[in-house]
């Protein structure tokens, strides 16, 4: 029978506080990047990312870290219907750093913390009926309360046909067995801790640990013993996590040999970051286990996703993607440190994308040479400007409140800069809405960036949603020398979106001195591909032809099947003009909609500034252009819809 859920995960949800300073202790840190932590929690995006429906039963507090926490797993595709907000206690956290290949400290703040205050109340018979399997952490075996929440949930799931999986997670310090700031120490022996996990090995399907939890679970430091003991507890099977070698499954009898079970064999890769492999290792496992498939197929998925996730920075963040997981199998890596292996690393940041946008109407006001003339030809300082720009952001917020969103087919955006927006950017972020930012020094050819702070450190500033947006004026047929130049502006680019999580934009112009054909657009955007750039967004003029789309299409498509698309540009044209480049744009699914400025706002701002318009004027003047491009648009798609499904 088919159920709503493949899993559901029960037990820990945290934010882990990642280090970013590898090779140095945690307390000589300077800076930390936020995740989406705690085991189940990373297992359940593990297996979101690789193709099933999990469910999360937890808590969370009712505080920025808790929503945090929600959003990201909702993110994901994880159902959080049963994640519950605690009242009076806080999202656990962990601080986490990578001191070298063997040392990898972190330290629980988990004290009276929400997760580990689940109940039995909150265990529903439902949502676990619902799934075909129940994920249990064995760290929430560590505490009267959330011990007899997860053994309810056990008994629930028998009662149901739900197969209970056991992921052992022992953590020493969160059973009291070492002082608080030792929650690097993986294995503390505790007759204690093994007769206690031995009562809830019955209800078992599936257990999972390392040797040495392995060890914990079966009261014993011989493997074989362990195992043994463990099998006179329960039928299920048995998977022993042995870190680059592998894996060996116990399905039946224990052997004599310890090799003698059926070996999952591991993949040779540099380790930066053992933390979170074997929350990756159990995702993996469970996307085969879950479908029934042979118990090889299953070591196979999980050594894969361990090895992916061992090569990168973080937990949650760096779980494989189905797609990814498949082209490792197939392909493998050219070199065993997978994080330098830029075709992987890129497959692996578009196919976890969690923003997914549909057709987009954009409103683009980061004009910034244009309003200095403006405001110098009326006499008026920058601060008109600012004032002239919140107009326009109030403008394209009154449209992307009542003429869009996905239900009429097109979503709406801004591109703004900080120069003169930078008072503005809050009011339209984390409203759902596509928002970008330019880093372009405006006219610059070559190429250069204007923020004073290095490209790196200014976006590291920026909120995590806002696109990274760069105009470059470039021209397939340019000089050699003035071509590298600007290539390698947009490599730097490039290594600082991804470095920092933003999404990034280009935006490419050719010149209107040169000439330029059907063929301009398409040599200009596969010299930029050709140079190892692949942005997640391109801006464009209107192409003028069929086939130019065409060829378009085909360099984006055969360069990067997962850029976003293509967004028109305006360039201050006519209405008139842009129907004409929409109607010849509307029929290629490359193109995802258009980012126009001056179409919208030049004839408003041109009054404004003169003081013939005053802002109520202003402000209706731009909704009702934008709103009648947005109408255009639609109309222009509006035929080719069939086709572009």
């Amino acid at each position: 029978m088919t159920r709503p859920f493949d899993l559901v995960c029960m037990g820990r949800a945290a934010v882990d506080l990642y280090g970013e300073q590898v090779g140095g202790r945690l307390e000589d840190m300077l800076s930390f990047t936020k995740y989406l932590g705690g085991s189940p929690a990373n297992t359940a995006v593990g297996v979101a990312r690789l193709g099933l429906r999990p469910a999360m039963l937890t808590r969370v507090g009712d505080e920025h870290n808790g929503r945090f926490v929600r959003q990201a797993l909702a993110a994901e595709g994880v159902d959080v219907s049963q994640v519950r907000t605690d009242p009076k206690r806080l999202t656990a956290l962990v601080f986490l750093g990578i001191q070298d290949k063997e040392t990898f400290p972190l330290v629980f703040y988990r004290d009276n913390c929400a997760d580990m205050a689940i109940d039995e109340a909150d265990v529903d018979a439902a949502p676990i009926a619902s799934a075909t399997a129940l994920l249990l952490s064995g760290t929430h075996l560590s505490q009267p309360q959330s011990d007899a929440a997860c053994r309810r949930a056990a008994q629930r799931a028998k009662e149901a046909g739900t197969r209970v999986v056991l992921d052992i997670d022992y953590r020493p310090v969160l059973w009291g067995l070492t002082s608080p700031g030792m929650g690097e120490q993986r294995f503390v022996p505790s007759h204690q801790v093994s007769a206690h996990l031995q009562t809830l090995i019955p209800a078992c399907d599936l257990v999972v640990g390392t040797e040495e939890e392995i060890h914990i679970a079966g009261g014993s430091s011989d493997t074989l013993a362990a195992l043994r003991r463990l099998r006179e507890l329960t039928r299920g099977t048995l998977v022993v996590k042995r870190g680059p070698m592998g894996c060996v499954v116990f399905d039946g009898p224990i052997p004599d040999r310890l090799d003698d079970g059926l070996r999952g064999p591991g993949f040779p890769v540099d380790v930066y970051n053992v933390l979170g492999a074997g929350d990756a290792f159990m995702a993996g496992f469970l996307r085969g286990w879950l479908k029934d498939e042979p118990l090889e197929r299953c070591c196979a998925y999980a050594n894969a996703c361990g090895a992916l996730v061992v090569s990168r920075h973080g937990c949650a963040p760096a779980m494989a993607s189905w797609e990814e997981l498949q082209h490792f199998l197939a392909v493998g890596s050219h070199t065993r440190r997978l994080r330098e292996d830029l075709a992987l690393e890129h497959l692996h940041r578009t196919t976890t994308r969690t923003r997914h946008w549909g057709e987009l109407g954009i409103l683009a006001f980061d004009h910034r040479v244009q309003f200095d003339e403006l405001a110098e030809r009326h006499g008026a300082d920058a601060q008109r400007i600012e004032d002239f720009k919140r107009l326009v952001a109030e403008a394209a917020r009154r449209v992307a409140q009542a003429d869009t969103g996905p239900a009429r087919g097109l979503e709406a955006g801004m591109i703004l800069d900080s120069r003169f927006g930078s008072d503005i950017l809050p009011t339209l972020t984390a409203r759902g809405w596509w928002v970008a930012r330019p880093v372009e020094l405006p006219g610059s050819r070559p190429l250069r960036f204007e923020p004073e702070l290095p490209l790196m450190q200014e976006l590291r500033s920026w909120p995590g949603e806002h696109v990274v947006k760069c105009l470059v004026s470039y021209h397939p047929d340019d000089p050699q020398p003035l071509r590298a130049q600007q290539l390698l502006y947009l490599d730097e680019l490039q290594c600082a979106s991804v470095a920092t999580f933003h999404e990034f934009l280009i935006e490419v112009i050719p010149p209107r001195e040169q000439p330029a054909d059907d063929s301009t657009l398409a040599r200009a955007l596969q010299q930029i591909y050709e140079a190892g750039i692949r942005p997640d967004w391109w801006k464009l003029p209107p192409a003028g032809s069929a086939e130019a789309w065409e060829r378009i299409a085909e360099v984006v498509r055969s360069h990067d099947p997962h850029c976003r698309g293509v967004l028109l540009l305006g360039l201050e044209a006519s209405e008139d003009e842009l129907r004409n480049g929409f109607e010849a744009a509307a029929p290629h699914p490359v193109c995802r909609g258009f980012a126009v400025g001056r179409s919208i706002f030049a004839e408003a701002a041109a009054g404004w500034f003169a003081g013939r318009l005053s802002d109520a004027a202003a402000i209706d003047d731009i909704a009702q252009r934008y709103a009648r491009l947005m109408r255009l648009w639609r109309e222009a798609r509006a035929g080719h819809t069939t086709s572009l499904a």
